[in-house]
């Protein structure tokens, strides 16, 4: 696919053989972002597994310390008090049958983020191969199937996100936008990497984080040298 002009005028500016402190990945990036919007910023994480093993699949939600710069339209399936409390913690739809046959025959998809209490999961599971591979089902491990919703909502309305390895073992998440300030987006950048680690599978083998790279929607990617991820490393490597 062709490139843009800001794209290749920003490649021009960047040596894309180097590795970057953080710190001077992020400046990069938001000074390559010069589209007349707001635009993502983004992290790419390719990890050392196998994703075709389940039990090598990376999983998991986190909340970003300073959000995502957008809020999610959250869905929930539940009903009665669970129900009610949902809509009380601002979830954009809530229902239970009704819900999951307006997604089987409408199509209706308008949300980011579906949250289910377990009593609702036989009905949900029939949305498998719609919700599935979006990204969007329901699942124990990133906190989406849950008695307590309105914390669900609460926390996902407020910068939670969730991430999973793709086929080829890589990790995308976005980590803030191009308005926020170098520390916000430090700070979020350094959350997910931690919750990466963190989440390390025990059948992992070798080298787990092979690299990282940081970019915005419109910018190319800029690499980070892993060993400056944080401040009080720079100093090490440069002293």
């Amino acid at each position: 696919m062709a490139k843009g002009k800001r794209y290749i005028d920003a490649l021009k500016r960047l040596n894309r053989e180097e590795l970057y402190a953080l710190t001077e990945a992020v400046d990069i990036v938001k000074e390559n972002a010069t589209a007349k919007f707001d635009e993502t910023i983004e992290l790419a994480i390719r990890l050392g597994v196998d994703p075709r093993r389940a039990d090598q699949i990376v999983r998991g939600s986190l909340s970003l310390p300073a959000g995502t710069g957008r809020t999610s339209r959250v869905a929930v399936f539940a009903a009665g008090d669970n129900a009610t409390a949902a809509r009380a913690a601002g979830a954009d739809v809530v229902g239970s049958d009704d819900l999951v046959a307006r997604i089987e025959n409408e199509g209706f998809l308008d949300f980011d983020v579906a949250i289910a209490t377990p009593d609702l999961m036989v009905q949900v599971g029939r949305l498998g191969k719609v919700l599935g591979p979006r990204g969007l089902m329901p699942n124990p491990r990133t906190g989406t199937v849950t008695m307590d919703v309105a914390k669900a909502v609460s926390e996902y309305k407020s910068g939670r996100i969730e991430y999973r390895t793709d086929r080829v073992g890589n990790v995308h998440v976005p980590v803030g936008k191009r308005s926020f300030t170098p520390e916000q987006i430090l700070e979020n950048v350094r959350a997910v990497i931690d919750e990466i680690n963190r989440a390390k599978p025990s059948g992992a083998k070798g080298r787990y984080m092979r690299s990282v790279t940081i970019s915005s929607t419109m910018g190319p990617g800029v690499h980070v040298d892993m060993a400056r991820v944080r401040p009080e490393e720079h100093l090490a490597a440069t002293a």
